[in-house]
Formats: C-alpha cells, sequence, structure tokens
C-alpha cells in the first residue's frame, strides 16, 4: 500500500488512538446500511458502505466464511490513518459489511498484512483446544517505524485481542518494511513452520518462525531483471501445480510505480522455494493485469483441499489517481474474484487470472448476440465473445452521449482505449492507451464483465488481462463488435446490493 505517512498529523493520531477501545465494541447492528446507489456505485464488485478503502488485507477462509479484510480511513474519502475494515462472504461475490476489526493503537497505524488459521494452536493463543485466526500486519509509526504485530480472535473474526507483546518483528531502520503474507510450508509430516514473506523497499525478505512470535531471517529476493520502477509492496507466496503436475512456486509483488501501462501494477514470478529462499525460473517480467486498476492483490488463506483452488483478489484502482477519482460518500472497489492457474505459452510457463466459476450465479437472464451492432435492455452485464485465432477484432462499449470504450485485439498487442470514457477531468493522464502484448498467445475467446464504473477483460478465459475503471455519463449498453465470430452472449446480471 502506498504510504502517505507525512500527512498524519500527530494530533490526529492521538484522537484515534483514545477512540480506538470505544469503537472496539461496535456492534454489527450500529452499522447504518449504506444506500449502494450513488453515482458510479459499483453494483457487484465489492465496496465500503462508505469512505476510504484500498488494499485487501487478511483474506482467509474459515467455516464457509471468506473473510475480506481491508486497508480502511472511517473518517474521510482519502487515505488517512489506517483502520483494517472487515465484511465475509460465502461465495466471494454476495458480501456481509461487518464492524472495522483493527483499529491504530500506541504502536501505529494498521497497515497491509494477512490472516491464517492457527490450527495447530502454535501460538498459543486459541481458546477450548481450537486454533485461532491470527491476524500479522504492519504497524507504521512515525518515530518507530514499521514494525510487525499481530493479533488473534477466537470467534471467526468477529472481536479481535492484540498480542500483549507486540511488535513481534521489530524494524531494523529500514523506511519501508511492511506487508507481510504469511502461509505454513510443511517440511515433513505433521511438522512445518510459519514463512512470512515480506516487502523491505526493492526487495522480499523471507521469515521463519515456530508460533507466529518468535521470526527469524532466512533470505532475501531481488534479481536485477525484475521491474523496480518504485517500491515494492503486497507480496504473496504460494505453490501451483503446473499442467504437467509439477509443483511450481508463485511469488507476486506489487511495485509502484512502475506499471506497464503506467502507476501501480503487480508482477509476477514463477520458480522454486524450498522453506529458506526463492529462486525464479528465467528472467522475464510478467504482469498478473496489463491493466492500469489492479493492485496490491493477494489471495486467500486456508483455503480446503477439497476445493483447491487459488484465489486472488485485488484492489481496483492506481495510485496515480485513487484519491481524487469523482466519487465522494465511498472511494475505491475491489476486482472480480479470480482463480490463478498456471498454463504453458510456447515453452514458456505463465499464469491465467479466471473469473471464479461463482460469479455465473449473477446472471438473470442470457441472450445470443444477434447483430454486430446491439442495444443492451440492461445496464449490468457480462459479455462472451468467441473469435477465431490470428484475426484481428474490436469492441466499442459506448452510450448515447458518446462515452465509448474500445478495445482492439490486434497482430501482436491488445489496445484498451478509455479516452472517451466518460469524466476525465479528474486526472490528466486518466485517457491514456493501454497495451497488452499478446506473446504469441492464440486469444479465441473473450468475457467482459461491465459494472458501473470498471470493465473487466478476460481473454482466453484469463490468460490475459486487463482490468479498468471509468466514468461514464450513463451506463455503456451499446454494443459494437467487428471480427467475432457468430456466437457471442451476453449474460445480465444483477446487483448484490439490496436497493
Amino acid at each position: 500500500m502506498k504510504k502517505f505517512t507525512q500527512i498524519i498529523l500527530p494530533f490526529f493520531f492521538l484522537l484515534q488512538f483514545a477512540c480506538a477501545q470505544e469503537k472496539k465494541n461496535e456492534s454489527m447492528e450500529e452499522i447504518s446500511p449504506a444506500p449502494f446507489s450513488e453515482k458510479f456505485r459499483p453494483q457487484y464488485h465489492f465496496t465500503p458502505p462508505s469512505q476510504w478503502m484500498n488494499d485487501p488485507n487478511g483474506m482467509v477462509y474459515l467455516d464457509g466464511e471468506y473473510h475480506l479484510f481491508y486497508q480502511h480511513y472511517p473518517d474521510s474519502n482519502v487515505w488517512g490513518p489506517m483502520h483494517w475494515g472487515h465484511a465475509v462472504s460465502t461465495d466471494m461475490v454476495n458480501w456481509e459489511h461487518l464492524p472495522i476489526a483493527l483499529y491504530p493503537d500506541s504502536l501505529g497505524t494498521i497497515f497491509s498484512g494477512s490472516a491464517v488459521i492457527d490450527h495447530n494452536n502454535t501460538s498459543g493463543l486459541g481458546e477450548e483446544g481450537k486454533g485461532p485466526m491470527v491476524a500479522i500486519f504492519t504497524y507504521d509509526h512515525e518515530t518507530i517505524g514499521q514494525t510487525q504485530g499481530i493479533a488473534y480472535s477466537n470467534d471467526k473474526g468477529r472481536t479481535w485481542s492484540k498480542f500483549e507483546g507486540n511488535p513481534v518483528l521489530d524494524n531494523p531502520g529500514i523506511p519501508d518494511f511492511r506487508d507481510p503474507k504469511v502461509s505454513w510450508f510443511e517440511t515433513g509430516e505433521g511438522e512445518g513452520k510459519w514463512i512470512m514473506t515480506l516487502a523491505v523497499k526493492d526487495k522480499i525478505s523471507f521469515y521463519s518462525s515456530p508460533d507466529l512470535i518468535n521470526w527469524s531471517h532466512e533470505s532475501d529476493f531481488n534479481p536485477d531483471w525484475a521491474s523496480y520502477g518504485g517500491v515494492w509492496e503486497c507480496p504473496d507466496l504460494f505453490a501451483l501445480k503446473t499442467p504437467s503436475g509439477e509443483e511450481k512456486w508463485v511469488l507476486i509483488v506489487s511495485i509502484n510505480p512502475g506499471g506497464p501501462n503506467g502507476g501501480s501494477a503487480t508482477q509476477y514470478f514463477i520458480g522454486n522455494f524450498d522453506g529458506s529462499s526463492y529462486t525464479a525460473d528465467g528472467q522475464e517480467i510478467k504482469w498478473i493485469d496489463y491493466g492500469t486498476d489492479n493492485y496490491a492483490g493477494v489471495t486467500w488463506s486456508n483455503i480446503p483441499e477439497e476445493d483447491g483452488r487459488r484465489l486472488f483478489i485485488g484492489w481496483m484502482s492506481n495510485w496515480d489517481y485513487a484519491t481524487i477519482v469523482p466519487t465522494y460518500e465511498w472511494r475505491s472497489a475491489m476486482t472480480l474474484p479470480r482463480k490463478l492457474e498456471l498454463f504453458e505459452n510456447n515453452g514458456e510457463m505463465l499464469m491465467a487470472s479466471r473469473p471464479v466459476q461463482e460469479l455465473q450465479n449473477l446472471r438473470t437472464t442470457s441472450e445470443n448476440i444477434e447483430s454486430n451492432s446491439v442495444e443492451l435492455s440492461h445496464k449490468l452485464y457480462e459479455l462472451e465473445l468467441g473469435k477465431e485465432a490470428g484475426q484481428t477484432a474490436s469492441l466499442t462499449l459506448s452510450n448515447a452521449k458518446g462515452d465509448q470504450v474500445v478495445l482492439r485485439i490486434e497482430e501482436d498487442q491488445i489496445v484498451l482505449d478509455r479516452s472517451k470514457s466518460g469524466d476525465l477531468s479528474f486526472y490528466e493522464g486518466f485517457g491514456k492507451v493501454q497495451t497488452a502484448p499478446i506473446d504469441g498467445i492464440q486469444i479465441t475467446d473473450l468475457s467482459v464483465y461491465v459494472d458501473r464504473s470498471s470493465v473487466e477483460f478476460f481473454f482466453n478465459n484469463g490468460e490475459r488481462v486487463m482490468t479498468a475503471i471509468i466514468f461514464p455519463g450513463n451506463s455503456l449498453t451499446k454494443v459494437d463488435l467487428e471480427g467475432f465470430g457468430s456466437q457471442n452472449k451476453v449474460h445480465y446480471l444483477e446487483s448484490i446490493w439490496a436497493q
């Protein structure tokens, strides 16, 4: 997450700390229902009830619930002293907002981090023989700097206690020392250790612990060929199977600035991790999403083995303009949830981001698209388009006001043009044309999800992805196709918010 520590006024921080205990006891019933119908408010993407949101945090699954914590400032629609907001879902699509989980305290504000289920109660923080849910996060303090702390919950994340011995990892004198992503690494049958993947300025540092409390440095990763346009942030480390069944380790690293189309973006590495150090295969920079508006994404922990998916969600914005987009009651949304999978293209291993199957539950009715120019009858929709491999194609989404988003699939690249997408006045470079290399991928299909203020393009079910936020005067319900086949559909989608 981008850090604006310099704007935190000391007296304001003290006020937040003084109120923390009172706010901690806020009940779910005390949250006033938000209308969720404001101009530009997404209707099937997660947004906070009000005020500021950025990075997804603490994503963990437990007993049928997907927990989504997030960077939140409850007193303004711009970035400020960070808290952890909280929501739960049974399907990653429909969300229930819960009270704020973590408030600032004397050690600092609550920056990004992760959550795990300590099944074996290695921390000793569980109750009644059950393992606790443990959040691992970065404290940010004006004088102490950035340290790592933990909090724990024994009631499925509804109430939280800070660990009395915080911080569990002190700052070694580095300004950027943050965003711990923690996971359990098996070292043998019934044995293992906790691994913390930490962003440290322009490298990733790995730490290990037997109990989530005592941490030892293992190694660093910062190859000279990676992207270093800005500070490294919000890492994640996990194993995926190749199509042939080989296990590979994926390391996600968000970077700001330095993205392929400017500002924020997330690169990834595919390689090997031995429980101590990480090595990458090859020396190619890879991006999880070539659009400008998918940042700081990480994956859920504790997904049941019978499910087996690696599930991901990102913050749908860009630090170039996140604080000034034309929304006011709330600010920022999350991307659609995605399943991460490895695939091979021309001998190179890549990672796909595929829309999760649960999104199909949003569909109300479906229609075949019978012509190359149609006016849709609903404002929220998903397009399923087919094309012949190697053929160029274009898609234009527009409205009667003249707002439009144009996508072109060319021979060697994809071009996304939002230069006439609606309100561009808040940031001079918002209308800049975005591109993504095709790199020999034979694109045969395209899925497009259109919400009130976003468009997400999934090529070959996520082998290439481009995500972009937009602010049109009216919904983009006119669809013009060129170069696509005859087997095209539109699925109309329902809102996830009660109106």
